[in-house]
């Protein structure tokens, strides 16, 4: 049999790169995507043109992701076990202060690109037994996060898309689910944490092995259906204290925590 394979969207760096460098280790076959090309083809240059394949894409296009699934497809030996929708963009500030073009290009990429994904990867999940989606959401989606507005939206989204499509393609065999992490150090989150009371207050205490160690867990978990997956245990405790708490308590933490 053929080995399994996982496609990466924002596989140049961060949680992207770190899944894609697991994954490979663990012998499965892996599409590196990102816009930044330059970045996936050196990763797939170290991996191995045996082990990976990359290219250019722009979550945003859907046209650009049905041609990267169809040439992944293809250099997957027909297989798609796995699509993994971790690109994504976000800004720290007053939403009134961010430009609706910069609001308007998170939402293209941190949603839109992912509904892209599903729809165009759908007819190759169907056609691989066991498939599986797995989506980046965030911790921000537990409670609509100030300073995040349109990013927590779009991560809120994604939560609600993935609970539907879990629901949808049972059917078919496909499961759907999401990670849902506080701080990841990395690149983007470095960009703006000056901005953030909220991570002086949480911490940053996740790196991109931990997410990607989350995904390769929900890639293969059969106990029972776990559609949210918090990596760290703070992300849990702060998901469990949201579904037990009153809804003021929830408002009022929230305020506190980011400085509102």
């Amino acid at each position: 049999m053929s080995r399994p394979s996982v496609f990466i969207t924002g596989a140049a760096a961060g949680i992207g790169r770190a899944t894609a460098e697991l994954f490979a280790q663990r012998g499965w076959f892996v599409g590196l995507y990102d816009i930044d090309e330059a970045g996936v083809r050196d990763l797939a240059a170290k991996l191995g043109p045996d082990h990976s394949c990359a290219a250019r894409l722009d979550v945003a296009d859907y046209a650009a992701f049905e041609r990267a699934l169809a040439q992944f497809w293809q250099s997957a030996n027909q297989r798609l076990d796995l699509l993994f929708n971790n690109a994504g963009i976000g800004s720290a500030g007053d939403f009134e202060t961010l430009s609706m073009e910069h609001n308007r290009a998170i939402i293209a990429v941190n949603f839109q690109g992912v509904v892209n994904g599903c729809h165009a990867a759908f007819q190759y999940l169907r056609r691989t037994p066991g498939a599986r989606v797995i989506s980046m959401s965030s911790a921000s989606a537990i409670y609509g996060a100030p300073g995040l507005a349109t990013y927590a939206a779009t991560k809120f989204a994604v939560k609600g898309l993935t609970e539907a499509l879990d629901i949808e393609w049972r059917r078919y065999g496909i499961t759907v689910r999401d990670i849902l992490p506080l701080f990841v150090d990395t690149a983007m989150v470095t960009k703006f944490e000056a901005q953030l009371k909220a991570k002086e207050v949480l911490g940053m205490h996740l790196v991109p092995a931990d997410i990607a160690n989350a995904v390769w867990r929900a890639a293969h978990w059969k106990l029972w259906p776990r559609v949210h997956w918090y990596p760290g245990v703070q992300g849990w405790l702060m998901a469990l204290a949201q579904k037990l708490n009153p809804g003021w308590l929830n408002r009022l933490t929230t305020r506190l925590v980011s400085g509102y």
